[in-house]
């Protein structure tokens, strides 16, 4: 019944309103923006494309040997696993859902990173950002595909718009949190050698919060690669789109191997980016 005494506010009505105003009134940022993204992920493509897939894979493993302490059986398994999606004819569907991945995580990490540097500097900011950190992680992922259409229409951009709000708050967390962690002492001792801000940040400070800089930018190129299905309702190309259509027609078989191809793809670059060098 308390219902019957509370006012019945138009707030679907409000947000609506609100995104057809930013539509409207930030068209000539949106419209370039998007030709600027689109031209950038298909000259992406078409180079990754241009290599042939055997030379690709032989690259791979060489860097995933490199990468990973010289693990031959880690290379081989990348190889192996890249032979797979290749075998199974989706190669070219691996290549745009790579191009997504990267360029949606590539400007969450440029994005993250400084405002993680700036909540670490900024208690007032942090407090401003922790909420909202909380509302991009929380919003089922389907609702950011709404604001992406409306602002950049249907293909890859909205793809990558909505996969950079999901996925760049890790990033934006652990940089925090790995810079306020740091010992104060180590602080001290540097304020106490005559460093500036600047050479502070960028000798102490991000340097040793570098381990949990790094799991954030892995957490936020897993999150970027668990978007690519959702991604595909809204155009975005890839194996996304083949686990969609397979779903809608109910093809289990090509669904399940379009699936274990983005489960390849995430392992592998999973394996990358959580590798330490040895010292």
């Amino acid at each position: 019944m308390l219902e019957n005494f509370l006012p019945n506010l138009p707030f679907t009505k409000w947000v609506s309103d609100f995104v057809s105003w930013l539509t409207s009134t930030f068209d000539f940022i949106f419209s370039p923006l998007e030709s600027i993204l689109s031209s950038i992920m298909n000259i992406i493509i078409d180079v990754l494309e241009f290599i042939p897939p055997v030379i690709f894979i032989a690259i791979v493993m060489i860097l995933a040997a490199l990468f990973m302490n010289k693990k031959i059986t880690a290379a081989i398994l990348a190889g192996v696993g890249m032979l797979f999606i290749l075998d199974q004819g989706l190669w070219d569907n691996m290549i745009s859902t790579l191009t997504l991945v990267l360029v949606s995580a590539f400007i969450s990490v440029i994005i993250g990173i400084p405002l993680g540097i700036l909540m670490s500097r900024s208690k007032m900011f942090e407090a401003i950002m922790k909420p909202i950190l909380d509302f991009m992680q929380t919003m089922p992922a389907f609702v950011y595909l709404i604001p992406a259409v409306a602002f950049f229409g249907i293909g890859m951009v909205p793809g990558v718009f909505a996969s950079f709000i999901f996925s760049a708050p890790p990033t934006i967390r652990l940089t925090n949190l790995g810079i306020r962690q740091i010992d104060n002492e180590l602080i001290e001792a540097s304020d106490a050698f005559g460093t500036t801000s600047m050479q502070k940040l960028l000798k102490v400070q991000l340097p040793l919060a570098r381990p949990s800089i790094m799991a954030g930018v892995n957490q936020t190129i897993m999150l970027a690669l668990s978007m690519v299905v959702i991604a595909s309702m809204i155009g975005a190309p890839g194996l996304g789109r083949d686990v969609l259509s397979s779903l809608q027609r109910a093809d289990v078989g090509t669904g399940f191997v379009a699936g274990l191809g983005i489960v390849i793809l995430a392992i592998i670059i999973d394996r990358f980016t959580q590798t330490k060098k040895s010292a």
